[in-house]
């Protein structure tokens, strides 16, 4: 279980991507899925270095013409916290099978509270 506050993202983003992965263990193996779950408490309360929160914007297309939205990291802190934490680790993992299933691992919530108290989580300090 790892503490979002007062994190900076980008930081905490590479060492979520980076134990999901499975680097951390002496018997890491590239082809094989041997990372860690990870749950992420707090995500509304991460931070963005210089002036990212009003100019790093996250696009998405509907695919019909005209209709390329954007919202920026600011106003997606406001909205929907988990996300903002979920697209930046899931740019770090692998785009195939195996990274996808490594993202299902990641478990991510804006407050302090979650539903994974019956498996006794560790909190990590990073």
């Amino acid at each position: 279980m790892i503490d979002a506050t007062d994190q900076v993202l980008g930081r905490l983003s590479s060492e979520i991507a980076r134990r999901l992965r499975g680097k951390h263990k002496p018997e890491y193996t590239p082809h094989v899925d041997t990372g860690d779950y990870i749950v992420v408490v707090n995500a509304e309360k991460v931070k963005a270095t210089g002036r990212k929160k009003a100019d790093k914007f996250y696009y998405r297309d509907t695919g019909y013409v005209g209709n390329m939205k954007s919202i920026s990291l600011e106003k997606m802190l406001l909205q929907t916290p988990e996300r903002v934490i979920q697209i930046a680790v899931k740019g770090m993992l692998p785009k195939n099978p195996l990274g996808r299933a490594m993202f299902r691992k990641l478990k991510v919530y804006a407050g302090p509270d979650h539903q994974h108290i019956a498996q006794q989580p560790k909190p990590l300090a990073l």
